[in-house]
């Protein structure tokens, strides 16, 4: 019976993310939640895997010559096939050490927009690290789920799910998807907004890092009511002189800057509003729209969102963790969800 619980519990949901992957297993729950980055030396023209996960993270913007670190992940799909390849290698060793027993069942979540090249792309390097089967299910649905929202109801339900790299606006009922759309905003298009204008209105170069420190810092999506805001010191190169420098943001600053990639995800929630069929339209006024993924967490985006569409707007309990709990859910009732979980190979 053990060999048997061992073998049933090594099945996984991957919630491979642009900028974080999390990974449940069945009877555990979320057990990794790594930043989606990988490491290599590079030694007489062969790449190595150095680090992936935190490690490399703490490389990024940092290496010398001979070592590269990059994000394998852009937009929610793969950029880089070998790269994400071995970090998906990685993450299922580090979690599912008992190889011997079992390959591992594996449900992977893939933006609604994702072209089936791209879907291929993620099927296939999940099959090469080590998967028996590979399912694929969509981004918004996962999201739904694991906020607990009744999808399987007939009555519309809206998900916004703020990532890495795509913005998933999605209307959902009776347990699929009634409308999407895929937006390519979310944070990293955020931390650019930042990178851009620090360097543009302040001269001040900084990096990824600097740029997602000041976001969830002082990020906010509207402009602060004392036109100010909150304040934090900064450190980049000044690109007039080429030294280090040191400077203070206030939150009207990020707020200005973060001005287009929240406007944009405004209006992704206002198109699909637009295109509601009515009787849905009614039950979304009822029940508001839920927002998941870790670009909910910017501060008063959920007001902002409120002020444009004069709808309720709610953020998940736990808005990070939210497609990676349903891409789990959807492994532990999977015969209910079947209809959504794509296997075809």
């Amino acid at each position: 019976m053990s060999i048997l619980s061992g073998i049933f519990s090594s099945d996984m949901a991957i919630d491979l993310g642009t900028a974080n992957t999390l990974v449940y297993v069945r009877g555990k729950g979320i057990v990794l939640n790594e930043p989606s980055v990988v490491a290599y030396q590079v030694k007489d023209g062969r790449k190595m895997v150095l680090a992936v996960g935190d490690d490399a993270k703490l490389m990024l913007g940092r290496t010398p010559g001979s070592i590269e670190a990059i994000r394998p992940m852009r937009d929610g799909v793969i950029a880089d096939f070998d790269s994400a390849e071995e970090m998906i290698k990685h993450f299922i060793r580090k979690v599912h050490r008992r190889t011997t027993l079992s390959k591992p069942k594996i449900i992977v979540c893939v933006p609604y927009g994702a072209t089936p090249v791209e879907k291929r792309a993620i099927r296939q390097s999940v099959l090469s690290a080590g998967a028996r089967r590979a399912g694929l299910i969509p981004e918004p649905i996962a999201a739904a789920i694991g906020a607990g929202m009744p999808i399987t109801d007939p009555t519309g339900n809206m998900v916004v799910d703020i990532g890495g790299g795509t913005t998933e606006v999605a209307v959902l009922s009776l347990g699929d998807i009634v409308y999407a759309r895929s937006a390519r905003v979310g944070g990293d298009r955020m931390d650019e907004a930042i990178i851009n204008y620090l360097r543009r209105q302040m001269n001040l170069l900084v990096g990824e890092t600097t740029a997602e420190r000041i976001k969830t810092t002082i990020g906010t999506a509207r402009m602060p009511d004392d036109g100010r805001g909150q304040t934090m010191l900064i450190r980049g190169r000044d690109i007039l002189n080429g030294v280090p420098k040191e400077l203070e943001v206030n939150q009207a600053q990020i707020a200005e800057a973060l001005a287009e990639p929240v406007q944009q995800i405004c209006d992704a929630v206002m198109q699909a509003l637009e295109t509601t069929p009515p009787d849905l339209s009614a039950d979304i006024v009822d029940r508001g729209v839920m927002l998941t993924g870790g670009g909910a967490l910017l501060g008063e985006l959920d007001l902002s969102l409120r002020e444009q569409t004069g709808l309720s707007i709610s953020i998940a309990n736990d808005p990070l963790s939210c497609v990676a709990l349903g891409t789990g859910k959807a492994l532990d009732f999977e015969k209910e969800l079947r209809h959504v979980i794509d296997y075809d190979s």
